[in-house]
Order: C-alpha cells, then structure tokens, then sequence
C-alpha cells in the first residue's frame, strides 16, 4: 500500500498550491485563524461578546459571527476588534 504526505494528500484533495481552489482554502484557513485568535484574546481578557461589541460598536451577534467565521468580516471591523481587545495585527499583502 502506497503512503502519501500530507503535502501530496492537499495536492490531490484541494488542489496544487497556485490552483485557485488552494488559494481560496489557504484564505479561509486564515480567516478562521483571525475568529480563534479575537476568541481566545477576548477569553484571556474575561470579556463577553457583548462587551466586546459595545466598545466595538458592533452588536453580539456580529462578534460571534467573526469568532466563528460564520459570516463576512470587513478588514475595518477586524482592525477595531483588534485595537479594543488591544491586540497588535500585522496585516502582509502579496502582489
């Protein structure tokens, strides 16, 4: 029985790296990341959602969207987010 690499697997059940498919898996791999970081600041700061919202300005329901990445995030409410939870946020754009 032949084994494959994760690397080979990703290739054949995503796309090769490049391929549009990959590119859009890559990207919502990231935004998930983005949700489980602004989730685990606001935990480590003994926040609710709703705390959060409020110095946002956003309701509860949209934190739990962006924690969970259960709707669209705007890069300007994920710099607010950042900046209430006062986190630092590197953004890095490839041309």
């Amino acid at each position: 029985m032949k084994q494959y690499s994760l690397d080979e697997e990703e290739d054949v059940l995503i796309g090769k790296k490049g391929t549009p498919a990959r590119e859009e898996y890559e990207l919502e791999l990231q935004l998930e990341s983005i949700g489980s970081m602004i989730k685990t600041i606001r935990k480590k700061k003994n926040m609710t959602q709703a705390e959060l919202g409020r110095l946002v300005g956003v309701k509860k329901a949209q934190i739990s969207r962006l924690e969970n990445h259960t709707g669209n995030m705007t890069l300007d409410t994920v710099l607010r987010v950042f900046n209430a939870l006062e986190a630092k946020m590197t953004l890095h754009l490839n041309v």
